[in-house]
This record gives structure tokens, sequence and C-alpha cells, in this order.
């Protein structure tokens, strides 16, 4: 598992305020409801970003993310995974994730991503975490129509492919003592993006584990810190 129901983002290096947040309903391209949660900024900074949470959909975190991300200026939206299999919206502990997870295709997500773009102003960038980073990665590597694509922590077996033409420009962000994916898979996966022209970027954190993106890791502030800080700047230089 990655964050936990009690885990909460940190906040981004400069707060400003949000204009209003709160749940929202898409509808996907083969007709499936979407859960989704929507966060704009007083002051929007002219880009846009769709979350993409870990296995276990959108619950607490993703919704808290949401509005950390209105706070740094972007307006936003947080989806989830399981419209396909899961008869409510509740996503708190009780949640069966183990028997649906292996329902979600790359596919579903693709086309519940282009929900979430819809509503959206250009450039649209991704940012995902676990098997959320993943899928930010392997969206981004095909394109999509997306202005950049950002990573915590994916799991590079959850990449079905890399295709063999240049996608929109990636974000690593990768703890060092995490084992959810190998070093070698990693530089597979690179070497992939390499022969294809896909611009990359990665970023290490020494001895981070999986999930350090938490404001209750003190040990890992100055990390969360510098990771809001490489989102905010990729996110400029590739919205030019």
């Amino acid at each position: 598992m990655c964050h936990s129901t009690n885990s909460r983002p940190p906040a981004p290096p400069v707060i400003g305020e949000v204009a209003g947040h709160g749940p929202i309903e898409l509808t996907s391209g083969d007709g499936t409801r979407v859960l989704a949660y929507r966060a704009d900024p007083t002051t929007p900074n002219g880009r846009s970003v769709v979350i993409l949470p870990d296995i276990r959909g959108l619950h607490p975190y993703y919704r808290d993310l949401a509005v950390r991300f209105a706070e740094a200026g972007f307006t936003t939206i947080a989806i989830d995974y399981f419209g396909r299999t899961a008869s409510d919206d509740d996503r708190g502990d009780s949640f069966d994730w183990q028997s649906r997870i292996g329902q979600v295709t790359p596919e579903h997500v693709r086309l519940d991503l282009n929900a979430a773009k819809a509503e959206l102003s250009d450039p649209v960038f991704t940012v995902g975490f676990c098997f959320g980073g993943a899928q930010s990665w392997w969206l981004g590597a095909h394109g999509n129509g997306l202005a950049g694509a950002i990573g915590f922590y994916g799991v590079i077996r959850r990449i079905p492919d890399v295709p063999d033409q240049p996608g929109a420009p990636l974000l690593l962000l990768r703890g060092g003592a995490d084992t959810a994916s190998t070093p070698e898979e990693f530089d597979t996966f690179t070497a992939a993006l390499d022969r294809a022209g896909t611009e990359h970027e990665t970023h290490i954190y020494a001895g981070a584990p999986h999930s350090f993106f938490d404001r209750s890791y003190a040990e890992w502030s100055d990390a969360c810190a510098d990771a809001w800080q490489r989102i905010l700047d990729f996110t400029e230089r590739h919205s030019r």
C-alpha cells in the first residue's frame, strides 16, 4: 500500500487562496461514472493538473492533495479508478481495492484522464503516485495531449509498454530506499525513453522510502520541499 487514510500531503512552498473545492462526477469515454475531486485556485497560474492516486483510488490524501495543488495555483482534478467495479464512493480503510485494482487497465485510466482533461484548460500535466505514478509516466510517454507527466515512486512493472516515438516530458521522483521497483527496472525504462526520444529527468532522494511525500514524515521535509519545487519548475518550463 502507498499512502494511508491518515496520511496528508505537504504544503507547497507558496500557499495561495483556494476559490473552491469539492467532489464532482465525470463521465468517461466508455460511459463509466468517474468519482473525482476538483479544486480551483483564486489566482490561477495558467496550468492544470490531473492527479492519479495510488492503488486505493480517491481516498482522503488525494482530495487534500488537490487542494494543495490549488494553493500552488493549479486548477486540479483528482480522479478515482473504480467506477467500473465499485458500487459506492467509500475509499476508506474498509474498501476492498485488492479485488479491483487488477481490473483497472491503462486504457481505462486513459479514458478517465480524458474525461478530466475535458474539464480543464491546457496545458495539462499529470501527477501520479505508486500505481498512479506508473500510469502518469505511461500516459506521458504516449503523449495523450499532455504538457508533461510527473510520477512519485511509480511501479515500473505497471507500465505495459513504451512507444517508439517521442512523448511528453517526464519527471521521475524516486525514493532511494523504495523497493517497489528495482534500479534495473528503472534503467530499462529510461533506456526505452531514450530510444524513443522522450525527454525525461530523474531525481532520487537518498534514503527516502516509498510514499515519502507525506507531511507527517518530518525527516523527509526537505525532500518534500525539494519535490514541490521540482514540480513547479518542471510545469512552468513545459507550459511555455
